[in-house]
């Protein structure tokens, strides 16, 4: 199979019609436009006096939850959880607010989940482009954060993540964001300029990457807030480059993982760190650390650096890396990067049943 060139133009036209490339490096637009509308979102005054969050989402829809989720832990001081999946915790009450989040409106699991949730009388509120899951909030008098956006629901991350960061300084989960939210801009449409696709392969770090990767089972390893983005990473292989991939974390993969790097097949793996400094001192000595143990063990690994002193820059910057990483894998691979035909397929099954 001839290998793509990643700097060629034609590349884009033969395995990109869809234009999913412009998707990904219109992150920093999408985030900026998204927050500008998110901090007019107006919540009902009982919300901020929630007793705890549950977060309702799934696939692509369901990352900008996992963020805030993390995000939250620094700074909150409301448990927050993540639902991904059919049912509510049976301890959602009228002092939770429950926030769905669905990019269609109609996911099956959060449409149930959410359903439960009017039924168990929390306070609810629904980020979404529209279908059913709109249509029940207005019914139900529910505040609605809706917006448009012409794409795949993973690569609308921008437009649910800054509605639920907004959500999250009214809820009193987060510190005000303004500053974080316009600090991760500006990093990454540095990023951009470097690893965008007009930067040349000589000078590009995420093409030179995507070269790695190619023919490996990609292993991602994130600790604080960037196990977020580690997961991030492996869903957009998975979608992009319809490839294997594999998240881990640190420090729980020192307490399992390790003891099978090198088995069955050391070679097949390449593990990427994504470090920061400003994480946990013990957690960056667990990096060098790992990193020693898979070179014992004979597999190949690298490190990632997030950019930014706030959390939300450095989650974001270490997502949009990755998100062009799979991209460029997907045209190595010789494969259509948007399309996701195996879920659709699924989805239709299940909808038959």
């Amino acid at each position: 199979m001839t290998v793509a060139n990643l700097d060629d133009r034609a590349t884009i036209t033969r395995l990109d019609p869809h234009g999913l490339l412009a998707r990904i490096e219109a992150l920093p637009e999408q985030c900026e436009v998204a927050w500008r509308n998110a901090v007019d979102l107006t919540l009902p005054e009982r919300y901020a006096r929630a007793r705890n969050v549950v977060l309702l989402g799934m696939g692509g829809s369901a990352i900008a939850g996992d963020v805030l989720r993390t995000l939250s832990v620094q700074s909150g001081s409301k448990p927050v959880s993540l639902v991904r999946g059919y049912d509510l915790p049976a301890s959602v009450d009228e002092e939770t607010l429950v926030v769905a989040c669905s990019h269609s409106g109609n996911t099956e699991e959060t449409l149930s989940a959410f359903e439960q949730s009017l039924a168990a009388g929390a306070m609810t509120l629904v980020v979404t482009t529209g279908g059913r899951i709109a249509e029940l909030a207005t019914d139900a008098g529910a505040p609605v954060f809706s917006y448009q956006y012409d794409g795949e629901p993973r690569s609308s991350l921008g437009h649910q993540l800054m509605a639920l960061v907004a959500v999250g300084e009214r809820a009193g989960l987060l510190e005000p964001q303004e500053d974080a939210v316009a600090e991760a801009v500006t990093l990454m449409r540095a990023q951009r300029r470097q690893l965008g696709f007009e930067s040349p392969g000589s000078k590009n770090a995420a093409k030179q990457l995507a070269a790695r990767l190619r023919g490996k089972i990609p292993v991602v390893v994130g600790a604080g807030v960037l196990v977020e983005a580690a997961y991030r990473w492996k869903t957009q292989l998975n979608e992009n480059a319809k490839c294997w991939a594999i998240a881990e974390q640190l420090p729980e993969l020192d307490h399992n993982s390790i003891a099978g790097f090198g088995l069955p097949d050391a070679s097949q793996l390449h593990v990427v760190f994504l470090r920061h400094a400003a994480l946990h001192p013990r957690l960056l000595l667990r990096y060098e650390a790992t990193a020693g143990a898979l070179a014992e063990a004979g597999v190949s690994h690298e490190t990632v650096e997030a950019l930014g002193m706030s959390p939300l820059a450095q989650v974001l910057t270490a997502i949009y890396i990755g998100d062009l990483v799979s991209y460029y894998l997907a045209l190595l691979y010789g494969v259509e990067p948007s399309p996701v035909a195996p879920i659709d397929t699924l989805k239709t099954k299940l909808a038959d049943s």
